[in-house]
């Protein structure tokens, strides 16, 4: 079985980028199809093209729609890879950047202007994202030059405006219908703020788990003992937002998890690229994230604006169309604004395609099924 893909970065993320009608011809169902691919289940996934991690073990299956409203739809798969299973519960924001790219590259959207805005739609979760590639003089520059924390390279720049992100999963900003809400876990009762928007996610407050601002920069090895009972609330929390009817029934994704505290002090005397409004941390597939979900960063700054959270205790009113995230990577700054009616989200990211090869399997998979790859697979 051969299958072509494009291997691309999107963010702090790496994806491997199929069309819909390319894995169709397979007739597998990409439950099965995936993991096999990728090399799962194994931590190393050495006889596939999974990254061994949660940040390289993704996919993403684009498909040109009819709809004249929408120029992509996107199907975002997180990888199993000690487990040979896929996780369809959100989207990855990162990931996200490449499809705007994918797009202009192949041919799908032809740039004009500036900025080439590109209007995609994500099939897990249903959610509108407007993408801003920057085409200087009405095409792609002949080498990507555009930075972002987290990547050591230049890339293509993406901007991802999230279109009225609140509910795309659960149906409501908060699901649980309170701003705040205590939970048990590990002994211990703390207080978390449950939210949806750009993906299911749950805060909690740093200084609960006894992380400082100024040990910020050791907040990964300083969680390690909590993860546990990170896990726990996780899944809990699941339940009440609705995505699970018991813990153990919850995905491995969703809902995301994040940390957060006041900024450092003094991080922004001592460099001014590190000022920001509020520390944060994300957990993913319960392990620390190395930079920042995006769709997390969406949820955050939509908690931020939201009063009687977690978040908006700590950054106050949002007074300021954009939100400083500091993150293991570096400051993020995501931007709100209002378009024809619709408020969107977004943050800026850069993308760039790695390789364009023939993925190859050596045997027969036996799943001969009709595959579904616009979010049936949930």
């Amino acid at each position: 079985m051969q299958i072509e893909a494009e291997w691309m970065r999107g963010g702090t993320s790496k994806c491997w980028v199929f069309e819909t009608s390319r894995l169709e011809e397979t007739r597998t169902s990409p439950d099965i199809l995936l993991p096999r691919l990728f090399g799962s289940p194994d931590h190393r996934q050495i006889d596939g093209v999974g990254g061994a991690s949660s940040t390289t073990s993704k996919a993403m299956i684009l498909n040109r729609p009819d709809d004249g409203d929408v120029d992509v739809e996107f199907t975002f798969a997180q990888v199993g890879i000690e487990e040979a299973v896929v996780d369809w519960g959100s989207n990855c924001g990162n990931c996200s950047a490449v499809v705007g790219l994918y797009a202009i590259e192949k041919g799908w959207v032809v740039p004009h202007g500036d900025i080439t805005r590109i209007v995609t739609r994500n099939t897990n979760t249903g959610q509108i994202i407007i993408q801003r590639v920057a085409t200087p003089a009405g095409a792609l520059p002949i080498l990507p030059q555009a930075v972002m924390p987290g990547v050591p390279f230049p890339g293509y720049q993406v901007g991802l405006g999230f279109q009225d992100p609140a509910g795309k999963t659960t149906g409501t900003l908060l699901p649980s219908g309170s701003a705040t809400d205590l939970v048990e876990a590990g002994g211990t009762r703390l207080t978390v703020t449950m939210v949806d928007a750009g993906a299911p996610v749950v805060i909690l407050r740093a200084e609960d788990l006894g992380l400082v601002p100024d040990r910020y920069d050791n907040w990964s090895t300083d969680v390690q003992p909590f993860l546990p009972t990170l896990e726990e609330i996780r899944r809990g929390a699941a339940v009440r937002m609705g995505l699970a009817t018991s813990p153990g029934e919850a995905a491995r994704a969703v809902p995301k998890v994040a940390i957060v505290g006041q900024p450092s002090p003094g991080s922004s005397l001592d460099d001014p690229a590190m000022a920001s409004d509020v520390n944060a941390m994300m957990l993913s597939m319960g392990k620390p994230h190395p930079a920042l979900a995006i769709t997390g960063s969406i949820a955050l700054t939509l908690a931020a604006r939201t009063d009687g959270t977690i978040l908006n205790a700590i950054t106050g009113p949002a007074t300021q169309p954009t939100l400083r995230l500091r993150t293991p990577a570096g400051v993020i700054e995501t931007w709100s604004e209002e378009r024809n009616g619709s408020l969107l989200v977004g943050v800026d990211r850069t993308a760039r395609t790695i390789a364009t090869t023939t993925i190859h399997l050596p045997e027969v998979i036996d799943s001969m099924v009709e595959p579904s790859f616009a979010g049936a697979t949930q």
